[in-house]
């Protein structure tokens, strides 16, 4: 499972949301953050590495690291640490793979793949499900189109095969789903309306589900609402709390507006989750988050 969207709109905390509610079931999970953002660690309290560190029972969490994914990639090639070592150290190999656009984003979904295998190339334990915290919604873009591209050009040899392998997974609705988090904003729902169309223009992929994070409660109904504001003869404190009250009406009525929308304009379903009115989310606040998520989609 991939989730995505603009940067900004939650979706390390929809992803950990989610690997939560999968591990409840009884899941083996592992969480992957790639281009080191080691946002998970920080949301569970422990360091992220590029191998797997336990965040809670039956959930695992991996911070993508390029070059050790790289690494990875040419042992599993060359049938040998000590060759890998040796080219990898190379000026040489290190200036072709620098020169060569889109590698870091191949070996970085190709380390995602492995982990998804039942049978892992880097050994270890299989997983039930392995869920990425991707880049924002143009990066990311860039990253699950960066298989078929490599694909395209290095039709022969291990590079191609490899890319061709993960292309086919990626594609598959069975083995792979996108979920893109959003915020109930007109440039977050544009933007998630643009990125639907062109993953699936561009690459044939459709996004499974839309969560909207960090929406307002709809507290007042507007008979209430025009109660308040016909108030008169209230104390400077009673009409400033009057005043705040109107205007997170309002705010949470523009809100709910901009879910509508989404609604109307993309062919996912959409699901929200309510806004935490908490100045840092720890894990009480990811577990409450991971119930209502279970619950809407």
């Amino acid at each position: 499972m991939l989730v995505t969207g603009k940067g900004g709109a939650g979706k390390t905390t929809v992803a950990a949301a989610l690997g939560l509610a999968a591990a409840r079931r009884g899941k083996r999970v592992v969480l992957c953050e790639v281009a080191e953002q080691k946002r998970l660690g920080a949301l569970f309290g422990v360091d992220t590495e590029h191998a797997e560190t336990e965040l809670a029972p039956g959930l695992f969490g991996v911070s993508v690291d390029p070059e050790q994914a790289k690494q990875e990639w040419l042992r599993y090639q060359l049938k040998s640490r000590t060759l890998a070592a040796v080219l990898g150290g190379s000026r040489l190999f290190q200036y072709l793979t620098a020169a060569a656009p889109g590698l870091s984003e191949l070996v970085t979904i190709g380390k995602v793949w492995d982990l998804a295998q039942i049978e892992r190339r880097t050994g270890g334990p299989a997983f039930d499900l392995a869920i990425v915290d991707a880049p924002a919604t143009g990066h990311g873009l860039a990253m699950l189109r960066a298989p078929s591209t490599f694909a395209a050009v290095a039709r022969v040899g291990p590079i191609g095969r490899q890319a061709e392998k993960i292309d086919r997974f990626l594609r598959d609705p069975a083995r792979t789903g996108v979920l893109t988090a959003a915020l109930p904003e007109e440039m977050p729902v544009n933007e998630t309306v643009e990125f639907e169309r062109a993953l699936r223009l561009e690459l044939g992929i459709a996004i499974d589900a839309i969560v909207v994070n960090a929406v307002h409660p709809a507290r007042f109904r507007p008979a209430e609402v025009r109660c308040v504001q016909g108030v008169t003869g209230a104390g400077r404190v009673t009409k400033a709390a009057l005043s705040a009250a109107v205007s997170e009406h309002q705010r949470a009525r523009g809100e709910h507006a901009q879910v509508r929308r989404l609604r109307r304009a993309a062919t996912a379903p959409v699901a929200t989750l309510p806004r935490i009115f908490e100045p840092e989310l720890g894990r009480d606040e990811l577990e409450r988050l991971s119930v209502e998520l279970e619950r809407r989609l």
